[in-house]
């Protein structure tokens, strides 16, 4: 199929789309929404939906929208220095696209079914936005600030989420099949398990009456890592490896960008772990400063890990460790203790250095960025670990885990993780072949070796070099 098909049959989509969700009545975004009618029918509008706006917690909420938001362009910084200089825009804009991409979906119907209350995912009820206003939300999420601040707030995970998948077929992938893949992940994929683990009638959301186990996942160790872990190690398997892998040296061209990317998301990981406290309180920063131990401890784990591995500490080594650390203690941040967050970055680093070494070679899979050993290991450590040091010192909404004497939290982590693993690399597996079947999903070789940023995008990195 060209891609002139291709964008005609996703623009008749989205009219199909649009027909069966459209709400039947326009609203105004920002005049206060109608709580009572969006709650479900019998059930009263919870105490939280009806308290007043705080500004302090609104500002730091925007901050951290912000501060997430810029988390992508950052992945696309630390993504594009660690591929051959003649794919660098080509991977930078797989990361930069889903913040247009994954916003107009979020915005149509994606929050409605991540959010909206439900049972497998949340309905059509707040689509394009309908009855998200300038009120608090109607199921507590985040009882102090507007409605449209949380949904923004979660809009950029939802962003980030699909573009760390990119890495994996980095250097290979059609564009066209890029985009229609995130496109249904996003759909399929990310928003039932936000709903699962965040929405209101969740099953695995802890607290929930409907809720079979209460999994604890503060930030997104499932949601996010576990799920786009996953889901990358089956599109690297799917897609095949890249030319010349495992015979050429294949180098990445600029770490520079690599370590500027690493600083801008560890920068906006703060947003990431400590908004997800909703507030501007003790919570929040206490999640800031776990969040900050573990990065900081899985940098030096995985350097000196590399350093007696290999012979040398490396700049990319010490930037890997980093992110390995912000994702293990992702979904325990709100959860745990600082020193609890220093244990956690610590076996983060050695265990992601372990899966992109050791456990890559053994398997001979070509997970071009290691999406999988990074994200897929550490979001899963993490949540699991969870389990293990999450404390109601720390949070007294929360539970104990094992070493403040609940066990079972460990087992219930552990099936959280197995859970996420098992649909998201199902459905993934669903989409790649569905992708394939309508627009293909590699480049030729010829353009392989030419390089994705002039086939797929006739431009070129680094034009300077034309002029010398």
């Amino acid at each position: 199929m060209s891609n002139r098909t291709l964008c005609v049959v996703c623009t008749a989509s989205l009219f199909l789309i649009l027909s069966c969700a459209w709400p039947g009545a326009a609203q105004d975004p920002t005049a206060p929404s109608d709580l009572s009618a969006a709650a479900p029918a019998g059930e009263q509008v919870p105490a939280a939906a009806a308290s007043k706006i705080d500004k302090g917690d609104t500002a730091w909420m925007l901050t951290s929208a912000a501060l997430v938001m810029l988390m992508t362009p950052g992945l696309a910084l630390f993504y594009g220095g660690m591929v051959r200089r003649k794919n660098v825009l080509g991977t930078m804009m797989h990361s930069f696209i889903m913040v247009g991409l994954v916003s107009v979906m979020w915005a149509l119907y994606g929050y409605s079914l991540a959010f909206h209350q439900g049972s497998f995912w949340g309905g059509f009820d707040w689509s394009f936005l309908r009855g998200v206003g300038v009120d608090p939300d109607p199921y507590g999420y985040a009882g102090t600030i507007p409605h449209q601040v949380y949904m923004v707030y979660q809009l950029m995970f939802a962003i980030i989420t699909p573009a760390l998948i990119t890495g994996a077929f980095a250097e290979r992938m059609k564009f066209s099949a890029m985009m229609l893949f995130m496109l249904l992940w996003s759909t399929l994929v990310y928003c039932p398990l936000a709903h699962w683990v965040w929405g209101s009638g969740g099953w695995l959301r802890y607290g929930d009456p409907n809720a079979i186990f209460g999994a604890l996942d503060f930030a997104g160790g499932t949601v996010v890592h576990a799920s786009s872990g996953i889901s990358a190690l089956v599109v690297a398997i799917m897609i095949g490896r890249r030319l010349g892998y495992g015979r050429e040296h294949i180098m990445p061209h600029n770490l520079t960008l690599t370590l500027i990317g690493t600083g801008l998301l560890w920068f906006g990981w703060f947003g990431f772990n400590a908004g997800s406290a909703v507030g501007s309180g003790g919570l929040a920063a206490s999640a800031f400063i776990a969040t900050h131990f573990a990065a900081a401890s899985a940098t030096l784990s995985w350097m000196f890990a590399e350093w007696i591995a290999n012979g040398k500490p490396t700049a990319l080594g010490a930037a890997s460790g980093a992110v390995a650390g912000l994702v293990a203690i992702t979904p325990a941040s709100g959860f745990v203790t600082p020193m609890a967050g220093i244990i956690i970055g610590l076996i983060a680093g050695v265990i992601c250095f372990w899966a992109t070494s050791s456990l890559k070679r053994k398997f001979k899979y070509d997970d071009s960025l290691d999406v999988f050993g990074v994200h897929g290991i550490g979001g899963a450590a993490g949540a699991i670990l969870t389990g293990v040091f999450a404390t109601t010192l720390v949070n007294p909404a929360a539970t104990n885990g094992l070493l403040y004497g609940n066990p079972r939290q460990v087992l219930i982590q552990l099936l959280a993780v197995a859970t996420t693993w098992v649909f998201a690399g199902v459905m993934s597996v669903i989409i790649i072949k569905i992708v394939d079947a309508v627009v293909g999903l590699r480049v030729t070789e010829e353009e392989e070796r030419t390089g994705l940023d002039q086939t797929q995008h006739g431009e070129s990195g680094y034009n300077f070099e034309e002029a010398l």
